[in-house]
């Protein structure tokens, strides 16, 4: 299945629509852009999986939340600099043949995440 994320608005109780999300992969000495998507209105990516089960690979990945500017562009007021502006999380892919989904669970103070089914 891949790999997929969702997004989720704790403080409006909805998706996080319009949300940007960078998808990198660690290379040894740097980390490698591999997708830039802004999120549907359902908070997921609008191509579906970030990567198919086919072109999955073990190694190191970071998924890059932008939540401030999402908040912002909700009419949020944020102090400046935000608490959170940027969400980077790292995670491990060991075991190719399965699915990884890392949803979010975000507001302007705090987020949550987990390994996903």
């Amino acid at each position: 299945m891949g790999l997929s994320t969702h997004v989720l608005d704790t403080m409006h109780g909805c998706p996080a629509a319009g949300m940007a999300v960078r998808l990198q992969r660690w290379a040894g000495d740097a980390w490698v852009d591999m997708h830039h998507i802004t999120l549907n209105a359902d908070g997921r990516n609008p191509g579906g999986m970030l990567i198919a089960t086919a072109d999955l690979q073990r190694g190191r990945y970071r998924l890059s939340f932008e939540v401030a500017t999402y908040f912002r562009a909700r009419g949020v007021a944020l102090p400046d600099p935000p608490f959170l502006d940027v969400v980077p999380l790292e995670f491990g892919i060991a075991q190719t043949e399965q699915h990884y989904h890392v949803p979010l669970l975000v507001s302007p103070w705090a987020y949550s995440t987990y390994r996903g089914s």
